[in-house]
């Protein structure tokens, strides 16, 4: 087995990066939590209130010989709107920001790299993406791990998360597991 690496990336709730990505092939673990911010081991509450500076991120644990970081990037930018500041559909605030938390100086790279190629082909609006070294990471509780998994039939799966997954499963067809 290769040395496996890690993304952390937030766009938007956690939940839903977590089910899209638990799907794509290579991808040995997906963990919901908090990075950004500046109080240490923030609850859901503190972070839903806006007051710590934290993202909800998933942090993404895959085997880059199945997968490679730029398409897990690829991938983030297809399942989320980098265009808005602070908000995903109908969650607004800092903890929904667009945001990659780069683990090394390569990641940056590839994280400038795509954006640089996605943004005046894809998007209208400019990106507003922070690219960021990643400090800390906090696991959220366990009620927001497999959350979609777990919840699939509430309104809010339905409604948010299951068509991130549909177009993943549209889009990236050839990097699912």
């Amino acid at each position: 087995m290769s040395n496996l690496r890690k993304a952390t990336l937030g766009g938007g709730c956690f939940w839903c990066l977590e089910a899209v990505y638990q799907e794509v092939d290579g991808v040995e673990s997906v963990v919901s939590g908090y990075a950004g911010g500046h109080v240490p081991n923030p609850s859901y509450r503190q972070v839903c209130n806006g007051t710590t500076g934290h993202a909800e991120v998933t942090q993404v644990t895959y085997d880059p010989s199945v997968v490679s970081y730029r398409d897990l990037l690829e991938i983030f930018f297809t399942i989320h709107n980098p265009t808005t500041k602070n908000r995903q559909g109908p969650d607004v605030g800092e903890q929904y920001r667009s945001i990659i938390l780069y683990h090394d100086e390569e990641q940056k790279e590839t994280a400038e790299s795509v954006m640089e190629a996605v943004g005046d082909d894809v998007f209208e609006d400019p990106i507003v993406t922070e690219v960021e070294p990643l400090d800390v990471f906090y696991e959220a509780e366990e009620e927001h791990q497999d959350y979609y998994r777990n919840n699939a039939s509430l309104p809010y799966c339905q409604s948010v998360i299951s068509p991130k997954v549909a177009k993943l499963r549209q889009k990236h067809a050839d990097k699912l597991g």
